[in-house]
């Protein structure tokens, strides 16, 4: 039994994604973390009357900074000053006598372990975008040797297409969608997957599958029909994606009452 391709018109998942530049992953500038991460490393080994001091003066400071329309919008002053504040009090909760060590501070550890997920975040960011800049450099050769057909699909190729898209300024990429609409139509490559097509219903522009789908009944109704003799298929989904649906559906009914 054949898997029928996902249901025309497609649902509107709200999951188009367009593949990232490769850049270097990096922290988000941050003055009121800087700050706070100053007043820790000032902290460290400081006693609670220590650390008072240092807040008397932070609130100086911050008196003196409020007579300045320049330091307004300033975050890193009111930043160090809180945290000078909590740090006091986290001293003067503790045994007498405890000095303030960062590696023992839960708020701390807690946003370096925050830190660290967002950092190995960004590198599979960077990953990806590395593969998909490597498949859609992979493509394009194949494209300039007029072999794109050889080219099995992969996992991806949704934000590989989106990538090509960005590469050529935005200008639909014919050929592309062409080789991804013949390969969803035939079930090649990951596309074997039914899970695959569901996912590529939600990450591929209309276009392509309503060509997809006219392409899989013509196929069935023409058995062995060559890929240049439909070529039709797909210039009505680019310029009349509706009716190219509307007509893939007409012939998935007529198939199914003729039966």
């Amino acid at each position: 039994m054949t898997t029928p391709l996902p249901s025309w018109p497609p649902r509107s998942t709200g999951r188009r994604t367009t593949a990232p530049r490769v850049a270097v992953p990096r922290e988000p500038l941050d003055p009121a973390r800087t700050g706070r991460r100053w007043v820790r490393r000032r902290a460290r080994g400081m006693t609670v009357d220590a650390a008072a001091a240092a807040l008397d003066v932070a609130r100086f400071d911050a008196r003196q900074n409020s007579r300045h329309e320049d330091l307004t919008g300033d975050e890193r002053g009111p930043a160090e000053l809180g945290e000078w504040e909590r740090i006091t009090r986290l001293l003067a909760d503790a045994t007498p006598g405890t000095v303030y060590d960062p590696d023992t501070d839960d708020v701390v550890q807690a946003e370096l372990a925050a830190d660290a997920a967002a950092a190995a975040a960004r590198e599979v960011e960077l990953r990806e975008a590395m593969r998909i800049a490597a498949r859609a450099d992979e493509l394009q050769a194949l494209r300039e040797l007029h072999a794109l057909d050889q080219a099995e699909p992969r996992q991806g190729d949704e934000a590989v297409r989106d990538e090509l898209t960005r590469r050529a300024g935005g200008y639909i990429q014919d050929d592309i969608d062409a080789w991804l609409a013949r390969a969803l139509a035939a079930h090649r490559g990951h596309y074997r997957d039914p899970a695959a097509r569901e996912t590529a219903a939600g990450l591929l522009p209309h276009w392509v599958l309503a060509h997809a789908a006219l392409l899989a009944e013509l196929v069935r109704l023409v058995p062995g029909a060559d890929v240049h003799q439909l070529a039709f298929a797909g210039r009505l989904a680019t310029t009349e994606p509706e009716a190219a649906g509307d007509l893939a559906v007409f012939l998935t009914r007529a198939r199914t009452e003729a039966h």
